[in-house]
């Protein structure tokens, strides 16, 4: 798993470190444009909040122009559940943003500059390592599980027996977006039939995940038990629900952590395709 996809658990919340990260650069922003824009009078603290929330808008929305056919209307659309979001239209929206700023505000130059630079060099510095050690070439790991009928299985295995790009998804049945990205992946599976789909449940027994999937009335194949959390801890997927893309080769490509729609879905099978 990529450095930055990995996730951790806070309570019973979960977070990426990609995001965690983002929060640290905007924090070390926000602190560097209060101590500049004190010393020359010059607060930039909702600049810089207009400036992320600009950037989220235009990372949504080119998510949403690449991936719309995905949509099933607009309310599906505003639900930013999903991550769905496109880095290069952060970028593009905030750059625009940020030279705006600067040349209409001459005033702010300084410290906004000065802030800007901070976030930047923080994110560098902190993201950097993460996004240039290889962690894709890493194998599929060969931890135990079991099927539902109570026979052994690991990973490996099941992918050589299929020949096939696999996604693998980690979930619970007390996880709330697991369940509701359940459905998303019942109708990928039944249409993307040169993808194997496996369903690896964390640390919970064979006769609740089969309540729930009676209870949901969901037909999913490949749904396996993890009693030990054994595999979300050797990809570092510390929270739920996390999602693995593999290659026909056994390597992994993407990961997603967080609730899937069916757009966020479709830019992971991208990268199998």
């Amino acid at each position: 798993m990529h450095g930055l996809n990995q996730s951790v658990a806070i309570g019973p919340l979960g977070f990426s470190i990609g995001q965690l990260l983002i929060v640290l650069a905007f924090g070390i922003a926000l602190l560097a444009g209060a101590l500049i824009g004190r010393r020359h009078r010059t607060p930039v603290a909702d600049t810089l909040f207009n400036l992320l929330l600009v950037a989220l808008i235009g990372a949504r929305l080119l998510f949403v122009a690449r991936y719309w056919g995905s949509f099933e209307g607009p309310l599906s659309m505003l639900d930013i559940r999903d991550g769905g979001f496109d880095p290069l239209g952060g970028l593009l929206a905030g750059l625009g943003y940020a030279g705006w700023r600067l040349w209409k505000a001459p005033r702010q130059r300084t410290a906004l500059g000065g802030a800007l630079l901070a976030g930047a060099f923080t994110w560098g510095v902190t993201a950097g390592p993460l996004l240039l050690l290889e962690t894709q070439s890493r194998p599929m790991p060969d931890t135990a599980l079991t099927t539902l009928a109570g026979e052994p299985i690991d990973l490996p295995a099941l992918a050589e027996r299929e020949a096939q790009p696999m996604v693998v998804n980690l979930w619970a049945t007390w996880c709330p977006p697991c369940r509701r990205e359940m459905p998303v992946f019942e109708q990928a599976q039944q249409e993307e039939r040169d993808i194997t789909f496996v369903f690896v449940n964390q640390g919970e027994d064979v006769s609740l995940v089969n309540r729930f999937l009676d209870h949901e009335s969901l037909s999913l194949e490949n749904v396996l038990l993890d009693a030990q959390n054994a595999l979300g801890d050797a990809t570092g997927a510390m929270a739920m629900p996390t999602t693995l893309y593999y290659d026909a080769e056994g390597r992994l490509v993407d990961t997603h952590f967080g609730e899937l729609s069916r757009a966020t879905l479709s830019r992971g099978l991208e990268r199998l395709r």
